[in-house]
Parts: structure tokens; sequence; C-alpha cells
């Protein structure tokens, strides 16, 4: 009964905002609460929906601040040389740009934080986008697909949890699918490749290396601060740094670099309540949908219906595919990124999948390097579950459902690239 509950939950979660009969605001907190008052649910619901939104406060406060904080950046300027820097390297071609964006994306996804990559990477590469007159979902996807691969590394959080729960270390679980993560890294380039070579024809190579000013408004004119360069390229420098370093919390870092940002840059406060008001609309839109999922993870956590989810999914496994039961997993792992969190798979489906797995003679670290092919790396970009993909589309300015529309395929077909190689290189056995 809870599983079907699950189940019918994330269906029709999906469904209605991929045919976009809800808004995934509206989906995310009415679809659960549905089901749970159908479950019988109704006098927890208020504690459960609450806990939900208590585990994504903190997240909530540092998506506000952070892109507030990178809004402003972008406004006074600071981008500017870097923008100018990147069309002059592209030479205005889409092509080269979606490849730098995916190149870029892979250097930063290399601190194992997809909120910062998404950040940094989004930040940088939306003005040049919009320069060209290229697509958001192109930028959205591609961050997708080169952080989501990056995200097998020992020191993300799917690998990190899958060496804890079946005890492992890294060489035997990470190590063991290097030739199949490179395969991914070829993957997404040529993904990458394909898309920047559409965009190429859609909108042509334009000479943009002498025009970025000029093509400026009187009010994005009045924003920027060029006397104030350096010393905001200081702060943002040291803003990640400590951000990479884990200094303090996410959030509290977010918070202490706009305060000292602002004043500075925006003296008086008419100014600063315009730069507020005008990144007031992002900040709505991201937070508003990183509280509804709170309440959508809070009901489906506090129902228990991920965890009779995660044991219908093993029972329905027929015998005769138990010795196969590792390429299975593998190939489902990305799609199961839009049904489980990456606690709730690691900590809840990986170990009853590695005792059916023990039962046919399979080793536990193979369903472990199976797992962290898709579930949570090449899927967590895509799934309504984590909070970072919600700054991936707000600050892309895209809506979740034609994110997942348009960049599925290829990041399921990351996951199958590296599953072939994975298993040619016998580390599924």
């Amino acid at each position: 009964m809870l599983a079907a509950l699950g189940f019918g939950t994330i269906a029709v979660f999906l469904a209605a905002i991929m045919t976009k009969r809800l808004s995934v605001l509206v989906a995310l907190i009415l679809v659960p609460l549905v089901f749970a008052l159908l479950g019988g649910f109704a006098p927890q619901l208020g504690k459960m929906m609450a806990d939900g939104l208590i585990r994504v406060a903190p997240v909530g406060i540092m998506i506000m601040f952070a892109v507030l904080y990178f809004g402003m950046m972008l406004d006074v300027g600071l981008f500017d040389p870097l923008i100018k820097g990147l069309l002059r390297l592209v030479g205005g071609d889409p092509l080269k740009v979606v490849i730098a964006t995916a190149i870029l994306t892979m250097m930063v996804a290399l601190d194992g934080d997809g909120a910062t990559t998404f950040m940094i990477t989004v930040s940088t590469f939306l003005p040049v986008y919009l320069r060209l007159g290229m697509s958001r979902l192109v930028l959205s996807g591609t961050v997708a697909l080169a952080a989501g691969v990056m995200n097998i590394l020992p020191w993300g959080g799917p690998t990190a949890r899958a060496m804890a729960v079946l005890q492992k270390d890294s060489a035997t679980i990470f190590t063991p699918v290097i030739p199949a993560m490179v395969a991914g890294v070829a993957w997404v380039f040529l993904v990458a490749w394909w898309l920047g070579r559409g965009e190429r024809k859609r909108v042509g190579i334009l000479d943009v290396t002498h025009d970025f000013d000029e093509h400026l408004t009187e009010e994005q004119v009045a924003k920027r601060r060029p006397k104030l360069f350096w010393f905001n390229l200081v702060l943002t420098v040291i803003l990640v740094v400590a951000l990479l370093v884990g200094l303090m919390p996410l959030q509290i870092l977010f918070m202490v670099a706009f305060a000292i940002a602002l004043p500075v840059n925006y003296r008086t406060w008419p100014e600063q309540q315009r730069m507020i008001l005008g990144h007031a609309e992002n900040v709505v839109t991201v937070c508003t949908m990183i509280f509804a999922a709170g309440i959508f993870t809070g009901i489906l956590t506090g129902t228990k219906m991920i965890e009779a989810m995660a044991q219908s999914v093993v029972a329905i496994v027929p015998t005769s595919l138990g010795p196969y039961l590792p390429v299975l997993v593998a190939i489902l792992s990305m799609p199961l990124s839009l049904v489980f969190t990456p606690d709730a798979f690691y900590f809840g489906v990986l170990p009853i999948l590695s005792q059916a797995g023990a039962s046919f003679g399979v080793e536990p670290a193979a369903m472990g390097r199976a797992a962290i092919l898709g579930q949570m790396t090449t899927g967590f970009p895509l799934s309504p579950l984590t909070a970072s993909t919600f700054i991936l589309i707000g600050l892309s300015g895209v809506d979740l459902g034609d994110h997942q529309r348009f960049i599925f395929k290829w990041a399921f077909g990351t996951t199958l690239v590296m599953t072939l190689v994975a298993f040619a290189t016998g580390v599924l056995s």
C-alpha cells in the first residue's frame, strides 16, 4: 500500500509538471499531500511537513543570498572581463561556447559540490549565452551533464555514501570505475559538440569580440562599478575559497559576503533596494520551490513511502536476473534519481540490493559501483529531490519540466555509456 502510494506520488508529480498541467511549486506541495491523505496520514501531516521545511531551511537561505550575491556581481560588472575574454576565445561561435561550458563545469565540479558548481558556472556563462542569443536550455543541460559525470568523484555525495554504507574504500568503489567515468566525460563532450553544432546552425557565428559594451542598456551601465573591480574580485575569491574549504556553513558565508558587498557597491538605501528588487523574482522563484520541495520530501520520508518503494523494487527482481543485478541497477540508477533522494537510496535501497546480490554471488562492491553510475550522479541535476537542481534551473531561468525533457535522454545516455564500459571492464560482477 505504501509503495503504491509512493510510486503514485512520483508518477503523478512527474506527469503534472512535464505536461505543465501544474506548476512545479503547486505540484511539489499538493501531489504528496493528496496521496498522504489517501493513505490516512492526516494527523501526522503537519509534523512531517514541518520536519521537511526544517531540513531545507539552510539550503533556502543559502540560495537566497547566493542569488543576490552573484546577481549583484553581474550587475557591477565583475564578470565583464571574463565574458569579453571568453568571447574573444570562442569568437562568437556557439559550438565553442558549449564546449567551454562543459570544460568549466568539470573544472569547478572538482570540489564535489553541485550548488557551488552551478552558481559559478551559470553566473559566468549566462551573459555569454544571452549575448549570442543561445538557448538557456542548452546552458542548463550542458552544465547538468558535465556536473553529473563529475559527481562520481569519491568526495562527492553519492560515492561517499556508497563507501560508507558498504564499508569499502575508494580503491574498491571508485577506482575500478575510472575507465567508465572517462568514457562518460567523452560522451559529455560529444553531446556538447552536438548541441553546440545545433546552436551554431540556429544563431550562426557572430562577431562579438568588440561590441560587448555597446549592447549594454543605460540601466546596466548605471549599475556598473568598474572602480570597485578589484575589491569585488578579491571578495569573491575569498568567498569561493571559504566555500571550498568549508570555513563556515554556506548560508553564513553568502550572507556575510552579501552584507559586505552591498553597501560598498551601492552606498544609499534606494540604490540597495533597487538592486535587491531587481533580483527579487529569481530569489522568490527559486526559494519557494526549495521550501515546496521540503514539503515533498518531508511527506515521502515521514510516511515511509520511500522505504516501502525500496523494498518493492528489490522484490520484483526475477531470480533469473540475479547474477545480472549490478547491470540492471546501473541502467536504472539514473532514472531512480527522480524517485529516491541520495540518503534514501544509498542508506535505504543499496543495503537491500547488496543483500539481494549477495544471494546470487554478487559482491556488494559491484552493487555500489553500479549505483554511482547514475543515482544522484548523472541524475542529480534533473531530480526535483535535490536542492541544487533548483539552483541550476533558477539561475538559468528555465522551467524544470522543460529542462528534464531536454536533457534526460542525454543524461541517461551518459549512464548507458558508462555502464557498457563498466561491464566490459568487469567491474559490475
